[in-house]
């Protein structure tokens, strides 16, 4: 594989499958001149064999071959996820209109006629090589972008969001039914002040690691880290049937995987602390805040609110919800209601439950 040096681009690499060497050689020679790096094949198998090892960026095929024809190795290119966009030109002695139209259904590109002439020849090559580069400049990107989305969202939302990029990623936003979760460590600060930043940066990534993966797990959109606390949300971008239940199934898992954290090795600190966690369900704004340059996809709203709030009364090792989530998942729950309380910042109590696990049906 040919390398780069600094911001040179590599060169194009250009396959010729011919089993007659003259055109071979001066196919080669051809390209060569023009600065593509040439790789040679004798038949058919022999260059199914080498693409599939190490795919070339374009292909110039002979079709009268033994062994293997041209049109079954093109179908063979095509038909693979791995080398159906690599360009094929179908190099021929063959002028009907059938052997054309043949060459087309295999999948080709292109063809040309033998004898063939070398500006022509270059001038396609060219042309497919250019929209081969293009090709492969969107796909980096767009695997630049999947592997950056998967640190906020489900591979199957990351999925969603990039078949309508305009509609997921431009910003504004809309008014949706969530669920909001934030999901604090408690005793974390005590611990903080006690610890070397190093070693409490490092517990609090151990931790972080094994929690934020449950939201994703459940289809939730991870938000952000709020020093030692989780914020995520259910619900957008994309919307499932149960994301409510899905949410309160992702805060019972993180519960359960801090506890389990808290006796491991290496997790001593834990034992000291625990995981409040607060959940509540109603609309807010959902989309991309900030500006062209940089932006969060994140929910602002009285939703958001209540849900912090809850969190901040919960104590450690417990969940509370709002009687507005439960009321959406009541019938696959156990929960607890405690007495009505009043939120710091609001001045009317909220009815709370603390969600104890699953039904057998949940």
């Amino acid at each position: 594989m040919s390398v780069a040096l600094g911001d040179e681009k590599p060169r194009q690499r250009v396959m010729v499958v011919d089993d007659d060497w003259l055109n071979r050689d001066l196919l080669e020679a051809y390209l060569r001149q023009a600065d593509y790096e040439v790789i040679v094949a004798y038949d058919g198998r022999s260059a199914l064999a080498q693409i599939e090892k190490d795919p070339p960026d374009l292909v110039l095929l002979d079709v009268s071959m033994p062994r293997m024809d041209g049109y079954e190795v093109c179908r063979r290119i095509k038909s693979s996820a791995k080398t159906r966009f690599i360009p094929v030109v179908m190099v021929t002695a063959l002028e009907a209109d059938e052997d054309k139209i043949k060459a087309i259904e295999a999948g080709a590109d292109d063809f040309v006629t033998k004898p063939f002439n070398s500006v022509l020849l270059l001038s396609r090559v060219r042309s497919l090589l250019r929209l081969k580069r293009l090709h492969d400049e969107l796909e980096a990107r767009e695997r630049l972008l999947r592997k950056v989305l998967s640190r906020y969202v489900a591979s199957e939302v990351t999925d969603t969001i990039l078949s309508d990029p305009e509609k997921y990623l431009k910003l504004g936003g809309e008014n949706r039914i969530v669920t909001i979760m934030f999901a604090d460590i408690r005793g974390f600060s005590a611990y903080a002040e006690r610890h070397p930043a190093q070693e409490v940066i490092s517990l609090l990534n151990r931790v972080f690691s094994r929690l934020t993966p449950v939201i994703f797990e459940h289809r939730g959109t991870l938000d952000k880290y709020i020093g030692d606390a989780i914020m995520a949300f259910f619900g957008a971008p994309v919307a499932h049937e149960n994301d409510v239940l899905s949410a309160l199934r992702a805060a019972l898992s993180m519960q359960a995987i801090f506890r389990k954290l808290s006796g491991e090795q290496g997790y001593e600190g834990l034992s000291e602390m625990g995981l409040g966690i607060g959940l509540h369900t109603g609309e807010a704004a959902v989309g991309n805040i900030g500006s062209e340059r940089m932006m969060n996809y994140t929910v602002i709203g009285d939703t958001v609110n209540i849900a912090r709030r809850l969190q901040q009364g919960a104590g450690p090792g417990q969940i509370l919800i709002s009687e507005d989530t439960y009321k959406l998942a009541e019938s696959h729950i156990e929960a607890r209601r405690l007495e009505p309380r009043k939120l710091p910042g609001r001045s009317e109590t909220i009815i709370v439950y603390e969600l104890l696990g699953l039904r057998q049906n949940g």
